[in-house]
């Protein structure tokens, strides 16, 4: 199966939900996002510390599971003990999961299938295995390839960041040899993904990266996504201003989410004065910017337009 060409889809709409940190804001450690195609199909991104575990009860049923890159801050390697532990600022962070990765513990609890690109599967296949899951479960998905998990369309692109696992992650005596060294493992290049839904919706997600031309070449002129998530944290990835001009002129989606921001980007559900998030929207010319405020969930159409719960 090809992402771009014509074809016919199912009615329908897409259900995203962001798991936060605290419900109805969207707080520093934000990144974890869940996406419901028409048919029932539910995919996990980027776990990251804000879902409390296997057994946080916004969870409910996940098919999939993608991971951007390997950093703890997106595969887990801590967690909040419960949704809206501790405060946006300073989340309750006091649940290990390393070496394991709450990607792995959901992914068993779940019996979801892990699919990323580089040089992880393997990783996750190995965890799955060590943890008494099913190694086979971890399915690779390299760029310019789709792969179609009931009835949803994963392929990989170029996202530019570090992709290094951490000694804490690999665990073991190589981990803490690692660790004293002050290395990380290899696990290639981080990468991003464009999802395409049985709607017909095509969907973009940034992953953790600067500005890179395959986002005006592949995701924009190839892909066409009608909505994209894009990072926006600064220092460690694409700034606000930098993702509004792949918005603008790249990537041109008719919505785009904010995601990453790494600051309390809202207080009692509004956007906070002169934040990295509201810098963002600001600069975003056309699409229509919708915030991930934690627990909200958002219906889009095969156009990406954004039709039930758009405030």
């Amino acid at each position: 199966m090809a992402l771009a060409g014509s074809h016919t889809y199912a009615a329908g709409l897409v259900k995203v939900t962001p798991l936060g940190g605290q419900d109805g804001e969207f707080c520093v450690l934000d990144r974890a996002m869940i996406f419901e195609d028409p048919n029932g199909t539910r995919v996990l991104y980027d776990p990251g510390r804000t879902v409390a575990g296997p057994k946080d009860p916004r969870l409910g049923n996940i098919d999939i599971i993608l991971v951007s890159h390997m950093h703890g801050d997106h595969v887990g390697d801590k967690h909040t003990k419960a949704p809206n532990a501790g405060s946006c600022d300073k989340p309750d962070m006091s649940v290990n999961s390393s070496p394991e990765t709450s990607v792995v513990q959901i992914a068993i609890a779940k019996k979801s299938t892990i699919v990323t690109g580089s040089e992880m599967p393997s990783f996750f296949a190995a965890k799955l295995k060590r943890y008494h899951g099913n190694p086979a479960k971890s399915v690779l998905a390299r760029f310019g390839s789709t792969v179609v998990i009931n009835g949803v369309g994963i392929t990989t692109v170029p996202a530019t960041h570090s992709n290094g696992i951490s000694g804490d992650l690999v665990g073991g005596r190589l981990g803490h040899e690692l660790q004293a060294a002050g290395l990380t493992a290899y696990a290639g290049p981080s990468t991003g993904y464009v999802l395409k839904f049985s709607n017909g919706l095509v969907v973009y997600l940034s992953g953790d990266t600067g500005l890179t031309a395959e986002q005006k070449d592949v995701v924009g002129d190839y892909y066409k996504p009608g909505l994209a998530v894009i990072n926006i944290g600064d220092t460690y990835t694409t700034g606000p201003t930098e993702a509004a001009y792949v918005i603008n002129e790249w990537v041109k989606p008719t919505t785009v989410i904010p995601s990453h921001a790494n600051e309390v980007a809202t207080a009692d559900g509004k956007v906070k004065t002169n934040s990295r998030t509201e810098t963002f929207i600001k600069a975003v010319k056309k699409a229509k910017v919708l915030v991930p405020f934690s627990g909200h969930e958002m219906d889009f159409n095969e156009s990406g337009e954004c039709v039930k719960g758009c405030e």
